[in-house]
């Protein structure tokens, strides 16, 4: 596909005063010059103007279980059709994706993918939801709102998977477009963001307060714990502390488990004893539902009844093996609704990972 189909007119900019021009995405505020490029990558200046240059590609897409986004109170079992672009807007040091989240090259982008085809193609292989995933989607928003619309059409769910630094006025646009996302809380100091990711923690927080307070949305965190950088007591303590205080209990956590790449492999992987610390912190701070990832822990992985203790959701890494809910996501042993979303029976899909070719639909719109 070439440059002029790709690049799409960008939103949140506005002239500078020395003559570049500011994007107003997400709090860098990158300033760039004709032909300059944000940190994102896919964000540029072409004749004073700020473009999208990635719209309608993608790294390529494929088929999973929503639990592995992760989501464990998403339409429990359901399949969902996963894509990203290339290029984000942090830079953090132990990407787990970084082949396609730190990629300048536009050869990343194997896949022609227009909002319709992603669509007919989720609904087509009986997806029950989309996620924008695999690199920040917060940096393609038009592409994304472009995707979730033409999903809705269709009925299938649309699904954030970010960090959450993104400024105010794009983060309502961006996130009433969404029917569930799962936010990387990534530590809770502002020198672990300023020095691991290169970017803060108050956008963040001011992302999920939003979230849980004026949409909607249904939200889940996630945490991977680094050995010696944001795993210790009291971090776990203030930030599991305030998720409840400010986005309160119901809200999902899930620790998960480093293992080297990118830019840290000389820090070891993480315990899974750390996991289950990090649970039991939670926990003891009032997080009903504190999961653990990236590892086999079958307990770690299993939704508990809050009040009466019974597990209703019992999982084998992304497999369900017990089903105690009803159609509606109460407990059955004692009436309690389980937070989520829930509408009928448990999907089916299991662990399956299936790539897809998005070519074989386009026939098809």
């Amino acid at each position: 596909m070439n440059d002029q189909k790709t690049n799409h007119p960008a939103r949140y900019w506005r002239p500078s005063d020395d003559g570049r021009i500011r994007c107003e995405l997400c709090p860098r505020l990158c300033k760039l010059k004709d032909g300059q490029r944000g940190l994102c990558f896919v964000r540029q200046n072409i004749g004073g103007e700020l473009v999208l240059t990635t719209y309608g590609r993608s790294s390529g897409f494929c088929v999973d279980p929503i639990e592995k986004k992760p989501l464990n109170h998403f339409y429990p079992g359901s399949a969902v059709l996963s894509f990203g672009t290339a290029g984000c807007n942090l830079t953090c040091r132990f990407c787990q994706n970084w082949d396609i989240s730190k990629s300048r090259q536009v050869d990343t982008l194997a896949d022609d993918a227009s909002p319709e085809i992603i669509a007919l193609a989720a609904a087509e292989l009986g997806c029950r939801s989309v996620a924008f995933t695999y690199n920040d989607p917060v940096i393609f928003l038009e592409y994304a709102v472009d995707v979730a619309a033409a999903c809705r059409g269709l009925g299938i769910a649309t699904v954030a998977v970010t960090a959450g630094e993104i400024l105010a006025e794009p983060r309502a646009e961006f996130f009433a477009a969404m029917d569930a996302a799962n936010v990387d809380l990534k530590a809770f100091t502002e020198e672990f963001y300023r020095r691991q990711c290169g970017g803060e923690l108050e956008p963040v927080k001011e992302t999920l307060a939003y979230l849980s307070r004026e949409t909607g949305v249904w939200v889940e965190l996630t945490t991977l714990l680094i050995p010696g950088l944001n795993d210790s007591d009291r971090e776990l303590d203030e930030m599991t502390g305030w998720v409840t205080e400010e986005l309160g209990p119901d809200v999902p956590m899930h620790f998960t488990a480093f293992h080297p790449d990118y830019k840290m492999r000389d820090v070891p992987p993480t315990p899974p004893s750390t996991l289950t610390r990090a649970r039991s912190i939670a926990k003891r701070n009032g997080v009903r539902h504190a999961y653990t990832g990236n590892v086999h822990d079958e307990t770690g992985g299993s939704t508990i009844c809050s009040q009466c203790d019974q597990v209703v959701i019992a999982r084998d890494w992304y497999r369900l093996t017990r089903w105690h809910l009803t159609d509606d996501g109460c407990c059955i042993n004692c009436g309690t609704r389980c937070p989520g979303r829930f509408d009928g029976p448990p999907g089916d899909w299991g662990a399956k990972r299936k790539p897809v070719r998005l070519s074989d639909f386009e026939t098809k719109t």
